[in-house]
């Protein structure tokens, strides 16, 4: 068990670390061949130009002005100089709402670290609960007389704690109200406000039924004018074109190793490059490596032409969905939140994500095969979830004095002496668990794809509710019961059964070291890493060294990354459960706590503003998971100091912390009620006022080649087509196609079609 001094070594080693990588970020961004890895953001932008185009030749590399390494911590208030509006425009809403996570954690555990740290740590530290327990084989250590395991039995003092659990609750619930009114009053504003984008104008049409006269195309075409006739204007429809998007990445593939040879052979024209074409290039014939991948890529070049034609062509490839647009946001709304057909398994309709965050190969999965994927996922993650406590469990065991000494028992007198005791006990474990880990949110994307969400979005939230789970079940909960159950199983073994529950409610809060030492490696050691991008580092220079010929391949090799929300998130929800679940129990963890939220709102807004270039714009569409995280741990913790409190003699103050989880609950359900339909539905009244007001300012803006190419799959499109969002300059062509349309049907039933057989659409107008 690790004791106070174990802490001290711990916390040395994190913040000696955490210093190291500050002081190397420092002293690494200042120099000027590090500029883009550093500030790629602001290139991306066009704002930046690059210090290596002018001065002399060494300042191109090396920063000679020493007044810069004497201000090099000036990018910790740059950080925080830019206002929250700014920071919007700048980065996107869905920025500016992740960096809220790390102030709700601020928010919510200063005040309450006040409170315990000024009533509950002197009424813990004050009495003499471990040294009268008669439980003897229970260890303790000095920091445990700051927890309430230092309380003795019956005593009234657990009254204290059970005030300040209320305390707790109700200001946790209070900022978390605020917050949510906040965040989805920031929704509001900042879709109201925002520039024209296809995806405000179409729906996503799914499980269309199938006609034996007509082709998938007309059949939307045709629905969508009988049902929708004032505001249908276009439709795209799905094509199954993962094979083609294969060739495509193996010809990209293809032409980075032709890039590198060539650039290879310029720097030495004496002799052409050669390769085995072989596996790996292991063995096989010698040929020219530059005339090889030429011939690869006019081969590939003839193979994607060939199966372009092919999907073209073939009915097959078309899937039963399209992305159907229409002439106003009015429209688009009532489509995707109303129930299309009287068959509610058919034409269902969905808010058509940003052209950029379709995950297009998922669009080729038939909507009939969902239900089962996802049962498939369902259960691979429960066995995943539950096996993996056990190899968790084993090499936690391993990182402990006794299972070191067990293993390997001629270690005994090395880990014996103090330092090594300390590091081991204070520090190990935590670094264990943290590697143990590392792979699981790239194992859970896998997961998330398989299941056939259509949107990067939905596929970073099913990801990131997996992983807080998986952290809740293996992390949290498995560490208590591997730490206190199994250390204590001795114990156990000699006591009465009514002893045990005693001995569990004393060892449960004593884990809290462990977290201690795990917070300081993931969370300060952890989060000052990020901001060091060492493989980012490390890989731009491999790239421009080798790879980079032009500008754009310079701007490719610098990989600004992004939030990977469902790496990060549940990260920061194990933290608030970890403060929610021991402030009343053992506070001396909220210092660490607060310590990880400052340092990591610091790092990620630096990261924000001038590294991260997000792949997709959600408005704060994830905020409801936030926030249903943040009950859902404020609920555990009420739940397990109830348990505890029933241990501890205490049953008299069962009735009243009974209370809290119920109010907690129903607090939970009237802010879903309130806040959570902002970020579900598009109000019809914000869409109507948009569209006046776009009618108004753009009488002669012509909607329907600005969105005839939005949703074309990117294998489709020419490598000179530009993004849509760019394109508006060529729309004003003065004609905005409302004149009568009528569409002939192939379709010899009349169930769903009007007597005369004809598909009519009328002229825009605003709807009743």
């Amino acid at each position: 068990m690790a004791t106070l001094g174990d802490i001290g070594v711990a916390a040395t080693i994190n913040i000696i670390t955490a210093i190291i990588f500050l002081l190397a970020f420092a002293i690494l961004r200042i120099q000027p061949f590090n500029d883009r890895v550093y500030f790629p953001k602001w290139y991306l932008k066009g704002i930046r130009s690059s210090p290596l185009h002018s001065g002399a030749l060494v300042s191109k590399f090396v920063n000679v002005n020493l007044g810069s390494y004497l201000r090099f911590l000036n990018w910790m208030p740059a950080a925080l100089k830019m206002p929250e509006p700014e920071l919007i425009d700048h980065a996107g809403l869905d920025s500016a709402v992740y960096l809220r996570i790390y102030l709700i954690g601020l928010k919510i555990f200063v005040p309450i670290a006040l409170l315990a740290w000024s009533i509950l740590v002197p009424v813990n530290w004050t009495s003499d609960g471990l040294q009268l327990a008669k439980l003897r084989n229970v260890t303790s250590s000095d920091i445990d007389k700051l927890s309430i395991s230092n309380i003795e039995r019956g005593s009234e003092r657990f009254w204290t704690h059970l005030v300040m659990a209320y305390a707790f609750t109700f200001w946790t619930c209070f900022v978390l109200m605020k917050e949510y009114e906040k965040v989805a009053s920031m929704r509001l504003s900042f879709l109201q406000s925002e520039q024209r984008r296809p995806d405000q104008f179409t729906v996503l049409v799914r499980n269309v039924p199938s006609d034996p006269d007509e082709s998938i195309s007309e059949s939307v075409e045709h629905y969508f004018l009988v049902n929708h006739p004032d505001h249908y204007l276009t439709h795209q429809v799905v094509y199954n074109a993962n094979d083609l998007a294969d060739l495509v990445e193996k010809k990209r593939s293809t032409q980075n190793w032709l890039d590198y040879y060539q650039l290879k052979y310029t720097r030495n024209q004496d002799q052409r490059p050669r390769i085995k074409t072989g596996f790996l290039g292991l063995w096989g014939e010698k040929v020219d490596a530059i005339d090889h991948y030429v011939a690869e890529i006019e081969k590939l070049n003839d193979q994607i032409m060939e199966e372009r034609k092919k999907v073209k062509k073939d009915d097959k490839s078309v899937m039963p969905a399209a992305f159907v647009s229409f002439k106003t946001r009015w429209g688009a709304a009532v489509c995707a939140q109303t129930q299309q057909s009287r068959n509610p398994t058919e034409w269902l309709t969905e808010w058509a994500p940003e052209a950029r965050e379709v995950f297009w190969s998922n669009l080729a999965i038939p909507y009939v095969s969902l239900t089962v994927r996802r049962l498939i996922m369902h259960v691979a993650f429960f066995f995943l979830t539950f096996f993996f406590m056990i190899p968790i469990a084993f090499v936690q065991s391993l990182a402990s004095i006794e299972g070191i000494e067990k293993s390997a028992s001629f270690l005994k007198p090395i880990i014996e002496k103090d330092l090594v005791k300390s590091v081991i006990q204070g520090f190990l474990p935590g670094i264990v668990l943290k590697l143990f880990i590392i792979f699981l949110p790239s194992i859970l994307m896998v997961m998330s794809k398989f299941e056939g969400f259509v949107s990067l979005s939905s596929l970073e939230r099913r990801a990131a509710f997996r992983y807080y789970i998986f952290n809740l079940v293996n992390v949290f909960l498995g560490s208590i019961i591997t730490g206190s159950a199994f250390e204590q199983l001795d114990s156990f073994l000699k006591q009465s059964a009514n002893q045990i529950p005693r001995t569990v409610g004393v060892a449960i809060p004593i884990k809290a070291t462990f977290f201690i030492t795990y917070i300081m490696v993931d969370g300060w050691a952890g989060v000052a890493g990020e901001i060091l991008r060492l493989k980012p580092l490390i890989f731009f220079h491999v790239k421009n060294f080798f790879l980079v010929k032009t500008e754009k391949d310079r701007e490719e090799a610098m990989n600004p990354g992004q939030i990977n929300f469902h790496a990060t998130e549940p990260r920061i929800q194990l933290y608030f459960l970890l403060g929610l679940v021991y402030a009343p129990v053992t506070p001396v963890l909220l210092p660490f706590i607060i310590i990880f939220f400052a340092l990591a709102y610091l790092v990620f807004r630096h990261q924000i503003i001038n590294v991260y270039n997000q792949e997709y714009e959600s408005a704060g569409r994830f905020w409801p998971d936030v926030h249903g995280r943040i009950i859902s741990a404020l609920i555990i913790s009420q739940v397990l100091l109830l348990g505890l409190m029933s241990t501890k003699g205490a049953a008299q103050s069962t009735p009243f912390l009974i209370a809290l989880p119920v109010l907690t609950f129903f607090f939970h359900r009237f802010c879903k009620g309130r806040y959570e339909p902002a970020f579900l539905r598009h109000p019809l009244q914000e869409a109507m006022i948009k569209d006046t007001l776009e009618q108004a300012r753009e009488p002669n803006f012509n909607l329907k080649p600005y969105l005839k190419k939005a949703y074309i799959h990117p294998v489709f499109k020419d490598d000179e087509y530009e993004d849509v969002r760019s394109e508006v300059s060529g729309y004003y062509l003065g004609d905005t196609d409302d004149e009568c349309v009528t569409v002939p049907t192939k379709r010899q039933s009349r169930i769903t079609t009007p007597a005369a057989s004809h598909a009519s659409g009328g002229s825009m107008r605003s709807p009743s």
